[in-house]
């Protein structure tokens, strides 16, 4: 089982533990990742905000260039894959936009390369009774609020795998490694991440509600699936914490991390000792991993 792998800009900068983790956690379930050579920025937000074309020729140059023998590209970060799946829908549907975005990047690319999110291959391809056989130290203990965001379930006819009001592909994820499920709304509510620098007061308050919702739900930490979301929640806590007068210090792990641990991974393998909020004491406390072999 072999992907092509777009690590995209995030995970070789501020994501650094997501592509730590999800090259482990993939290499320990046996699924071969394959790095794209000369992959190219996405585009995010600035170029669909830019020119329609720019925006759909920087994701189209790269699939592209992906090898056809392998299952399709692997996309981790959630921006990056709702750009991808965006600029493939789009394509399949507009020999216009196919004819223009051709003439920017100088070869045919008609959207048949399969976008994937490693949440959704480890799930549905790799299988969850695969997950459990590989598992050699369960989670027990450990109360995991499972959170979506916005990029997995919006909009559902271009990214969704699951159900986009109440998914539970990363909850049956996080039960098959021995973890208990948080119960709880806040799975695909907005965390604010593109507002972190220009509404910071907006931001704030989107992360405040999620994390309170999760602290009202005893979950020990939030497992995510987008950089963008780890990002604001791990490092925005204190900020959220001067403003509201609370004392959250919930560990934000990516679910590749949680794969890991439940795999033998030790701390360092997995990034986890680049967090903000340092999920030390927490491993620790669940007597998940043995903290000195880092």
């Amino acid at each position: 089982m072999k992907y092509a792998y777009y690590p995209g800009c995030s995970l070789h900068s501020t994501a650094k533990e997501y592509d730590m983790s999800i090259k482990a956690a993939f290499r320990g379930l046996d699924i071969g990742l394959e790095e794209i050579p000369d992959w190219v920025c996405c585009g995010a937000s600035s170029a669909h905000a830019t020119s329609e074309i720019l925006a759909h020729a920087l994701p189209a140059k790269t699939l592209a260039a992906v090898d056809r023998d392998t299952k399709g590209v692997v996309v981790p970060c959630a921006a990056c894959y709702s750009r991808f799946r965006a600029t493939n829908a789009a394509l399949q549907e507009d020999p216009e936009l196919r004819a223009q975005v051709k003439s920017a990047i100088g070869v045919a690319y008609e959207g048949e390369i399969p976008v994937r999110h490693p949440l959704d291959v480890v799930v549905n391809d790799y299988g969850l009774d695969a997950v459990r056989a590989k598992v050699s130290k369960e989670l027990t203990d450990l109360r995991v609020a499972s959170y979506y965001g916005c990029y997995l379930s919006r909009p559902p006819k271009v990214v969704a795998f699951d159900d986009p009001e109440n998914p539970t592909s990363m909850d049956d994820l996080v039960a098959a490694l021995g973890a208990e499920v948080v119960d709880w709304p806040y799975k695909t509510e907005c965390c604010g991440g593109s507002l972190s620098f220009t509404r910071t007061d907006v931001a704030n308050r989107l992360s405040h509600d999620i994390l309170a919702m999760a602290a009202d739900g005893d979950a020990d930490c939030i497992a995510v699936a987008c950089p963008l979301c780890q990002s604001n929640l791990d490092l925005q806590q204190r900020r959220v914490n001067r403003q509201y007068g609370t004392s959250f210090e919930i560990p934000i792990l990516y679910f590749t991390q949680l794969i890991g641990l439940a795999l033998g991974m030790t701390p360092r393998e997995l990034g986890l000792t680049l967090h903000s909020v340092n999920p030390k004491k927490l491993l620790k406390k669940k007597a998940l991993t043995d903290l000195g072999r880092r």
